[in-house]
């Protein structure tokens, strides 16, 4: 059974940075995507980053366009953990943000939440002065 176990979330002032953790526990593919998602009160859950490893090799990196340059996303020592580094963080970057993971990320699909098959409890990052 695979859970999924974030971590890192918290409250910060405009321009101040977080790091979100993930890991997928009891995973056990050679390939894995592995991602956030994020959803504000009112709104949808969108898209944050992903990342897809076949192996060790990295087949697969995409960003949303409003978090390029501030959010890098990394693999960790272990091959089904990711770390999300958000920097330069603004007041609309507010949400509960989620990781998730599948066996593939769908490539121009990736943004597609129905196309994950596990998921975290999700983590608060609030950005406010």
């Amino acid at each position: 059974q695979v859970q999924m176990v974030e971590s890192g979330g918290g409250s910060v002032q405009p321009g101040g940075s977080l790091r979100l953790s993930c890991a997928a526990s009891g995973y056990t593919e050679s390939r894995i995507c592995m991602g956030w998602f994020r959803q504000a009160p009112g709104k949808e859950r969108e898209a944050v980053a992903i990342h897809y490893t076949v192996g060790a090799a990295t087949a697969q990196l995409s960003y949303a366009d409003d978090v390029k340059g501030r959010f890098t996303i990394s693999q960790g020592n272990a091959k089904n953990t990711r770390y999300l580094q958000m920097n330069s963080l603004k007041p609309e970057d507010t949400a509960m943000y989620y990781c998730a993971a599948n066996l593939y990320c769908g490539n121009s699909n990736w943004r597609l939440t129905n196309l994950y098959n596990y998921w975290g409890q999700g983590t608060q990052v609030t950005v406010s002065s």
